[in-house]
């Protein structure tokens, strides 16, 4: 009974060690949370964590089939998302490598060898000989986990698995949100080349009737150099909108993986609303944002890896085992010629190596506290980028608002400027002024409600592909 017990208490020993682990207990690092926005739109909402859910599709909150359409195409077509896609296949590869070193290796091998034995060699029997030797049969070793360095190396590897999987998420996101800001850009120097497309027209009336006023007398050369030299600089701006506008379809066309010179939009020139969007509370972007999730994984497999930097500190027990046949021209296969062995059982433990297996240690410490600090930047970073959105979707409501007035009277005025140079009651310097102040008003109020809807985009982007 003593014997049993004194040959089975190594490998009882091994079996409770194998479970342990070096690695320091993890816990997600502490980073200060408001209760809630400060900046959040009038109109806005506050969602409950499942209110907040990420939708399949935020996109379609915006109300655009054109939008739909090439969402649906980038999900299968861009070259940056599948890229993503393979990084994360790469780490559930590595993840299965880093899981199989936990299980015995086993492997089938035969070898043929001919060869002369010494007759004078230590023990020799029979005097010196020559043979052909044959040998085939299985062979398996297994390393003993005693301090968990090989289960801290798994858990290392799903975490990054985890890690990778959120960068697919974001990738996929920040994809999303390029394609949508990108139209709604294209989008808005359409309106705007509707506008300016109007602008020559009425600058071609205005100067077609000061070369009339000329040609009779009754205006000067100087009311036509004006009115030309309007002309003309509208006419320089709508080509320069043309310019822009081709460079975000070419945009678009790069996103949803089709080359630039087979793609091609209609235009159009209406501009949506933007949607109004549940705000959330602060604490629910950490579990929204997949940037946010991706560094918080990387703190775990960094927290994993130095226990695997510890336990290199301490012995590694191996186990063998073989068996199979041989012979030296008997039937190969027969039971006379079958062996087997059990070990070796080697247990080695490094007295020695200058201080680098301790330097691997404070370097696992170290990439730890990066991946902390990293996580506690993108928090705030997360934090910083929502208050920014908000901001902007509510002081822009009152630029629109107050634009959309200063648009309306710069138009009253233009109009009574014409008039009044039609009765001769003024000169043409006062038409210039009113059509320059006039164009510029709306102008302004374009880019405006285009900036209102790609800032209600990227707030998507900020809430993490949450929209209500």
């Amino acid at each position: 009974m003593a014997r049993r017990f004194a040959r089975g208490a190594p490998l009882a020993l091994a079996a409770a060690l194998a479970g342990c682990s070096l690695a320091p207990r993890y816990a997600v690092p502490p980073t200060a949370t408001p209760v809630a926005f400060k900046e959040v739109p009038p109109g806005w909402a506050m969602a409950s964590p499942a209110a907040g859910a990420q939708p399949a599709a935020w996109w379609q909150a915006f109300g655009d089939p054109r939008l739909d359409a090439l969402e649906a195409q980038l999900e299968t077509a861009n070259p940056s998302l599948a890229a993503a896609l393979a990084r994360y296949d790469q780490a559930r590869g590595a993840l299965r490598e880093a899981d199989a070193a936990l299980a015995p290796q086993v492997s089938l091998g035969g070898s043929v060898g001919r060869q002369r034995v010494s007759g004078n060699r230590p023990i020799a029997v029979g005097g010196a000989a020559t043979y052909t030797d044959y040998r085939i049969g299985p062979s398996a070793s297994w390393e003993i986990d005693l301090f968990g360095r090989l289960r801290d190396q798994v858990r290392a590897g799903r975490a990054e698995v985890e890690a990778s999987a959120a960068d697919v998420a974001g990738t996929r996101l920040a994809l999303q949100v390029s394609l949508a800001s990108a139209y709604f850009e294209m989008r808005g120097l359409d309106a705007r080349t509707r506008l300016l497309e109007e602008t020559v027209a009425a600058f071609q009336r205005a100067y077609d009737l000061t070369d009339v006023r000329h040609q009779g007398g009754i205006a000067s050369g100087l009311d036509t150099s004006r009115s030309r030299a309007l002309l003309a600089s509208a006419r320089a701006e709508l080509a320069a909108v043309h310019a822009a506008r081709a460079a975000y379809e070419h945009a678009v066309a790069a996103l949803v993986g089709v080359p630039a010179s087979s793609f091609a939009l209609a235009v159009d020139a209406r501009q949506p609303a933007p949607p109004v969007f549940a705000a959330g509370t602060p604490s629910t972007l950490l579990q929204r944002r997949p940037d946010i999730d991706a560094a918080e994984r990387r703190i775990a497999a960094a927290n994993a890896r130095i226990g695997v930097a510890r336990a290199a500190l301490f012995p590694v027990l191996s186990l063998g085992a073989g068996g199979g046949f041989e012979t030296t021209g008997a039937n190969l296969l027969s039971k006379a010629s079958s062996y087997w062995a059990l070990g070796p059982a080697a247990l080695a433990l490094p007295l020695f190596d200058g201080g680098a297996r301790r330097a691997r240690l404070r370097i696992a410490r170290a990439q730890f506290e990066e991946a902390a600090a990293a996580y506690r930047q993108t928090v705030l970073t997360a934090f910083r980028e929502v208050e920014d959105d908000f901001a902007q979707n509510r002081w822009l409501i009152d630029q629109v608002r107050d634009t959309e007035e200063a648009a309306r009277a710069a138009e009253r005025t233009r109009d009574l400027a014409l008039v009044r140079y039609r009765d001769g009651a003024s000169d043409y310097l006062e038409v210039v002024t009113a059509q320059t102040a006039a164009l510029d008003a709306e102008r302004a109020l374009l880019q405006l409600r285009t900036q209102q809807i790609t800032t209600a985009v990227d707030t998507v982007r900020a809430l993490g592909g949450a929209t209500g």
